[in-house]
């Protein structure tokens, strides 16, 4: 069970510090952009030493096709909850029909 759930687990963790890095900055527009592209540069430093664990661990259950796919399913969840939550910018019926669309396509992966 850990060799399947626990580079889903780094992912999300992963996802969470690069959705932090890549948005969070848009609460700052007041900052200069240099200001903000180090502060990102070093949250993001924080998302690789997850992510490369995540994959190098994931490869051992799942194929690189496969871990892109969740990578891209638990971006979109964590970005979701982040646009909402922190943001305050709400998603709209037609953001939800794009995810969930991605998210068919990340479970085609699966298939064999």
């Amino acid at each position: 069970m850990g060799k399947l759930l626990f580079p889903v687990l780094l992912l999300l963790g992963s996802n969470v510090f690069m959705t932090i890095a890549w948005y969070g900055h848009l609460k700052f527009t007041d900052k200069p952009l240099w200001a903000v592209i180090l502060v990102s540069w070093g949250i993001a430093f924080f998302e690789y030493c997850l992510q490369v664990p995540a994959n190098r661990l994931g490869s051992l259950a799942y194929s690189a096709p496969q871990l892109k796919g969740m990578q891209e399913v638990i971006s979109l969840v964590v970005f979701a909850g982040f646009s909402i939550w922190y943001l305050d910018t709400p998603l709209k019926w037609n953001h939800l029909v794009a995810f969930g669309l991605i998210v068919v396509a990340a479970w085609l992966l699966f298939l064999e």
